[in-house]
């Protein structure tokens, strides 16, 4: 767990994460061998989190195109077959049927500005969502990284405990023994019974959490934990809280998110104001009314069985008085903004509570590994000092036991140190913007760029144009075999 200065730049930054997680790749061990890579190569590719995430801001990206077709010209065709089943008598010209057709075309000239800044409000909530999408990337691999580091370290306190019980178990059968011979009293019978019970419903209990551990990774990355590897040290981190606070303020999607949003609910306002502006639009018709020649009159006349005709023009529209309307919705918009630019502060001010606990978190577990393995030695040679005392009656067996326990609880602490270390150094990483997928080499993934859909779709103004028919992209865990705690630790 190193890693203790900040890198300034974030393609450095980037580098650094990608070494990581490349060098997680090749410290696989096996065939079977799963690295922190390869778990997060996979989530970024099945979790239907992201994938949904991905979709929204597929949905977001149509907003431009919506909003900007208000300002294009539409044509339309209205066609209308009338039979006459009954006609009254007296008629001077009967005509039987007709068909009317008339081609209508609208171009709008001036709206005020609803369609510009509508255009601009839409723009910018899409990069919002483009922000919103990197959160959600680098949430899903903090839930990744966390529920790895979780497997590992409840793996490790199952071997643990499994490796206390068979010494508790070796220590009844040596005290019933003694107490046999007359060298123990019953009272150490008793004590080391009673000691084996608790460990064994210890051991019940850690094994629960480990296989509840082991179904949380199957929930992120979509697959069972094969035989994992210790993920490979943090790159460098910020060297103190008030730099990461700074690099987060810049490169936080959050806060970039919630900053677009106030930046679109600015247009908003702007695009309510077009409801008190005139508008001016150009038309044109074209009419055509066909009689198939069936039209009769009661003196002889021409009467012909087509007829067109034609008239283009230009209209504007003032408004004059709408019930107080576009006031109304004007002072909704000003009020949206004033929450958008609340939301842009409560936004900072989560990232810097984000941060700072982040960072005060990775630097105790930091000092929390090295009491610990400073216990782990120091219990490990009193428990050697013990059992020898022990040996010659010097000690007691509850010292011997209390001496086992005091070691296998340092242990524990080292490895939920070590777990809570990477999760707080990969979560300071997630704020300070530098844990999404642009960010890690991930193995044999091909990287989701949100801005090629969306020049996509940008320029696209046919009606009949679409996408490929809506298809599920995650894989589904039902047929995942319920987990067991039988696996061992890693190595």
């Amino acid at each position: 767990m190193l890693g203790l200065r900040a890198l300034s730049h974030r393609p450095a930054r980037t580098l650094a994460v990608a070494a990581l997680l490349a060098a997680s790749a090749l410290g696989a061990v096996g065939a079977q061998a799963e690295t922190l890579n390869q778990a997060l190569a996979k989530a970024y590719q099945t979790n239907p989190t992201l994938n949904a995430a991905r979709a929204n801001q597929m949905a977001t990206d149509e907003n431009y195109a919506i909003q900007r077709a208000a300002g294009l010209p539409t044509a339309q065709i209205n066609s209308t077959f009338n039979e006459n089943v009954l006609i009254p008598g007296g008629q001077f010209v009967v005509i039987p049927r007709t068909l009317q057709t008339q081609v209508q075309v609208n171009v709008p000239i001036y709206q005020g500005g609803l369609v510009r800044f509508g255009m601009k409000a839409a723009d910018a909530r899409i990069a919002s969502g483009a922000e919103t999408l990197r959160a959600t990337e680098a949430s899903v691999f903090s839930q990744v990284v966390a529920a790895y580091n979780d497997v590992l370290r409840d793996t490790q306190i199952v071997e643990f405990n499994r490796a206390n019980v068979r010494t508790l178990e070796t220590n009844l059968r040596a005290t019933r023994d003694r107490f046999e011979v007359g060298d123990l009293t019953r009272t150490d019978v008793a004590q080391s019974e009673a000691r084996l019970a608790q460990a064994q419903a210890d051991l019940r209990n850690v094994e629960a959490n480990l296989i509840g551990s082991k179904e949380r990774y199957i929930q992120q990355v979509g697959e069972a934990p094969a035989d994992l590897t210790p993920p490979p040290p943090l790159p460098g981190l910020p060297a103190s809280v008030d730099e990461a606070v700074e690099i987060a303020i810049k490169e936080n999607p959050d806060i970039a998110a919630a900053t677009k949003n106030s930046e679109a609910a600015g247009f908003d306002v702007k695009a309510a104001r077009a409801a008190r502006l005139p508008t001016l639009s150009a038309f044109g018709n074209i009419n055509r009314s066909d009689n198939f020649g069936g039209a009769r009159a009661n003196i002889p006349i021409n009467i012909p069985s087509t007829q067109e005709s034609g008239v283009i023009g230009a209209q504007v529209q003032l408004p004059l008085y709408q019930g107080g309307r576009p006031s109304a919705q004007i002072r909704q918009a000003q009020a949206r903004k004033a929450a958008a630019m609340e939301n842009q502060i409560a936004s900072e001010r989560l990232v810097i509570q984000q941060v700072r606990s982040a960072f005060a978190s990775y630097k105790a577990s930091l000092d929390v590994i090295r009491s610990a393995e400073a216990a782990i030695a120091a219990n490990s040679l009193s428990l050697e000092g013990v059992k020898a005392e022990n040996g010659v009656g010097n000690r007691t067996i509850i010292e011997l036991l209390n001496a086992e326990q005091e070691l296998i609880n340092a242990k524990v602490i080292l490895a939920t140190a070590r777990r809570n270390a990477y999760v707080a150094g990969f979560t300071l990483l997630a704020a300070i913007g530098s844990a999404e997928a642009r960010d890690l080499d991930l193995e044999g993934v091909k990287l989701y760029e949100s801005k090629d859909n969306y020049r996509r779709v940008k320029g696209d103004i046919l009606d009949w144009s679409g996408r490929p028919t809506p298809a599920i992209r995650s894989t589904r865990t039902v047929t995942t075999p319920a987990q067991s705690a039988d696996a061992a630790a890693p190595q």
